[in-house]
């Protein structure tokens, strides 16, 4: 670009000169120069004319050319349409051969696929797959692929199958790491009961399929369960020893650990059932205390009633003791007789009362308790609508729980009252029958000396 511009400043500078120097000097010079031009012009049209005619020379070959290679291209096309349209044609008859050789065969890939499918949902919730991990790799190419199965992977998928057939009926034992009731990893020596049970170290274990590994429940069932597999693991192959097997595959024993136990089931009461569970141990107190005062009131009675002196240690004794102070008319000694049973009945009849109101308190405060679980249930109710049934467990819980509470408690207090009532009235009915014969040998007596 700067050699141009500078080429036109140097004809622009020089153009002046040049026309002054073209200048002829008469008029033969211009004639002259004239005809010098004119030549000059001629040959360079004929020049002109000479590249031109050669030009069109060249673009009729090249058009020539260029109709020539379409005429070639439309004819290439052409057998190309041909040929793909005959072999469309043959693809489809042989899609149509192959859907008619192949048969039942279509039909046996859909099952392959859906066996292989329902398959590896069982054996990756398998117990069996946290002896044998990585089963499930080969079901799942089964399921997702879309050519046919061949012979060899008919077999390996019939195999994996049996295994499993015969690895449910068989009792193993196997080291593996498992997950503890804390979160640590430890390995130990696994039995595994078909696909039903794993336990090690006395403690069930549960299948994790999501980390193909075993963990130990978070909470273990009774140790009733819990002995039989301890002796299980000690024994011998060949013995015979009964053992835990839960036939829901971990469903049952699930259910097993997640009921409360007695404490968790007290505390679902709520301050309630702790106050319904206070009134009851009172009363129980109270009930062996009259128990044990009624015994020994009731032993020294019999004792009493075998010997004459009395005994101011027993009601019986304190009773008679009133007789022996004197002879004294019928009246009178009948008279002492009752203030002395009167005296020692408020002792054996103590508590009675006070266990009767506790019986009849408890299942009032069982009352109390449902009511109050149910306006915290339909409270969650309004909040939380009836979506989740666990919010509502809560207040359910404690409305059940604290009228259960309510009535264990008040029907033993109930039967404690009756056997206590019924002991002390017997204790009475002793210390009526032998005042009353106080009196009547002493009316014998007097009536003996009147005559």
């Amino acid at each position: 670009m700067r050699f141009i511009i500078a080429t036109f400043l140097l004809s622009a500078l020089l153009a002046p000169a040049l026309q002054a120097a073209d200048i002829p000097a008469d008029l033969d010079a211009l004639l002259d120069k004239v005809q010098r031009e004119g030549v000059l012009e001629q040959q360079q049209n004929k020049l002109r004319e000479a590249n031109f005619v050669s030009s069109r020379d060249d673009q009729a070959k090249l058009l020539a050319e260029a109709k020539a290679q379409l005429a070639f291209e439309e004819q290439r096309s052409a057998l190309l349409n041909q040929s793909f349209q005959d072999h469309e044609k043959g693809l489809t008859e042989k899609e149509n051969l192959l859907q008619e050789k192949s048969g039942s065969l279509g039909e046996l890939f859909g099952t392959v696929r859906q066996i292989s499918n329902d398959s590896r949902s069982v054996l990756e919730n398998s117990m069996v797959s946290a002896q044998k991990p990585e089963r499930t790799g080969f079901l799942t190419a089964m399921a997702e692929r879309k050519q046919q199965p061949t012979i060899e992977e008919l077999r390996t998928l019939w195999l994996m199958l049996q295994e499993e057939m015969t690895e449910s009926g068989k009792v193993s034992r196997f080291n593996t790491s498992i997950i503890t009731a804390e979160g640590k990893m430890e390995a130990r020596d696994v039995t595994r009961i078909g696909v039903f049970t794993a336990f090690s170290d006395g403690k069930f274990l549960r299948y994790l399929p999501e980390t193909d590994s075993l963990v130990e429940l978070g909470r273990q069932p009774v140790d009733r369960l819990r002995s039989l597999i301890t002796d299980f693991e000690s024994i011998t192959d060949g013995e015979l020893m009964p053992v835990v097997v839960d036939p829901t595959r971990g469903a049952i024993m699930a259910l097993l650990v997640q009921a409360p136990d007695l404490e968790e089931r007290i505390a679902q009461g709520g301050w309630i059932g702790f106050i319904i569970l206070g009134l009851g141990a009172i009363g129980l107190l109270l009930a062996i205390q009259r128990f044990i005062f009624l015994g020994i009131a009731g032993r020294g009675i019999a004792q009493q009633q075998k010997q004459t002196a009395p005994s101011l240690k027993n009601p019986l004794g304190r009773i008679l003791s009133v007789y022996s102070e004197g002879m004294q008319d019928i009246e009178t000694l009948s008279l002492k007789l009752d203030e002395a049973i009167l005296r020692e009945i408020p002792k054996i009849e103590r508590g009675l009362i006070t266990l009767a109101m506790l019986a009849a308190i408890a299942p009032m405060l069982g009352l109390l308790g449902t009511v109050s679980g149910m306006i915290e249930t339909f409270q969650s109710i309004t909040l939380f609508g009836t979506g989740d049934p666990k919010l509502m467990s809560g207040g359910i819980s404690q409305a059940l729980v604290t009228t259960e509470l309510g009535l264990a408690v008040a029907i033993p207090l109930l039967l404690i009252h009756s056997a206590i009532s019924s002991k002390s009235n017997r204790l009475v009915q002793i210390l009526d029958e032998e005042s009353a014969a106080i009196v009547a040998r002493n009316a014998e007596r007097l009536n003996g000396n009147t005559y």
